[in-house]
């Protein structure tokens, strides 16, 4: 039978994802709009961010914070184009974004010894294959696959080369050992359902010493320029950015941080994704119909729940359509460059009883389309 209750937000977009519960354009009132960003108060408003955003995560105390320009893409290209080169390469690639990392080492930077380690969506490559004498470059949580890998434990503390993890549908979901990675790239609208267009590069003692130590043969545009002369840029790291912020953006990032501490900060947060998560395991376990697209449990995203379907493309499609008609799900299309299916983001932000409720109509639209 058709569904008589709807979620009270349909939002499962994953990018840009949905706002945090009881989110209203008030919280931004405090914005200082019109102002320079390099005025006191505008400094003031970027530094709070990224002190909020060390102690909520509790990064170690000698890691930097920069809000940086592009979303997650902008800094981690930045990372890459300032620090890769002096080291051998290791790119692991199971899904579009990670085949993007891959694409911008090797046919854009051009560098020599790279080897690319990939798997197919729904699996993970052989993590073993790294060598730590590169540099290694990965996500934590395959966005468009629903594939993260399972912990950190794999990666060496006495490693040589440096760590570069896109981590942008992971940090404030999932349990990620910080110092294992030496660079860690987010963006607001990911998880903490912010507004899109600035990212957030987070840099280890080692990333900085490569970068104080590391010239790159290449031009480097103003907007990845880190350095002035041979000194690191300490202003980009204490709110003073390389190009112009949205202040109205900040003070939205300071809303979604506020709101992650009423919620108990970064352990509530992976609560709430880990709970939502349950809800997709139980439905799959009782539904034969559909399954994750994640092959391994250990390896099943909490954010970005990827789902097979027995049906052909175009019934899915029809699905699809059926739920964002109702009013009951938006956006739960897989990627564009993934398998045929569905994708439903489980981040923090999302009530774990919308996503009940969403099951049910989930349901519903399988038997009118089958």
């Amino acid at each position: 039978m058709k569904p008589t209750v709807k979620p009270k937000n349909p939002n499962f977009s994953s990018g840009p994802c949905s706002k945090h519960p009881g989110y209203s354009l008030d919280e931004l009132r405090d914005a200082p709009l019109g102002r320079s960003h390099r005025s006191v108060g505008g400094k003031a408003k970027l530094a709070e961010a990224i002190d909020k955003t060390k102690q909520l995560l509790g990064l170690p105390p000698d890691y930097r914070v920069g809000i940086v320009p592009a979303s997650d893409t902008g800094a981690f290209e930045m990372a890459m184009w300032s620090l890769l080169g002096p080291r051998g390469v290791d790119v692991f690639v199971w899904e579009s974004f990670s085949k993007g990392w891959s694409v911008d080492i090797t046919q854009q930077l051009k560098l020599d010894n790279v080897q690319v380690h990939t798997a197919e969506y729904g699996k993970l490559p052989d993590l073993g294959q790294a060598n730590f004498d590169n540099d290694v470059v990965f996500v934590w949580n395959g966005t468009t696959s629903g594939v993260k890998v399972p912990n950190g434990d794999w990666i060496p503390d006495d490693r040589a080369g440096l760590t570069l993890c896109d981590a942008t549908s992971a940090i404030f979901a999932m349990d990620v050992p910080y110092h294992k990675l030496d660079v860690i790239t987010y963006s607001w609208q990911k998880v903490l359902g912010g507004e899109a267009a600035h990212g957030v590069l987070i840099l280890s003692p080692r990333a900085v010493e490569r970068l104080l130590s590391y010239d790159p043969p290449w031009p480097l545009p103003k907007v990845f320029r880190m350095k002035k002369g041979a000194d690191l840029n300490e202003g980009i790291f204490k709110g003073s950015t390389i190009n112009t912020p949205s202040m109205l953006a900040n003070e939205d990032y300071l809303a979604a941080l506020n709101w992650v501490e009423s919620v108990g900060g970064l352990s509530g947060m992976i609560g709430r994704s880990d709970a939502s998560l349950k809800v997709w395991e139980d439905f799959v376990a009782t539904h034969p119909w559909i399954d994750f697209l994640a092959e391994e449990k250990e390896n099943r995203s909490s954010t970005s729940v990827c789902l097979k379907v027995d049906l052909p493309g175009d019934k899915i499609k029809q699905m699809v359509k059926l739920l964002a008609d109702e009013g009951v799900a938006y956006d739960c299309n897989s990627y564009r460059d993934a398998p045929p299916g569905l994708r439903f983001w489980c981040g923090g932000t999302v009530d774990t009883s919308d996503l009940e409720i969403a099951t049910q109509w989930l349901e519903w639209a399988y038997n009118q389309v089958k």
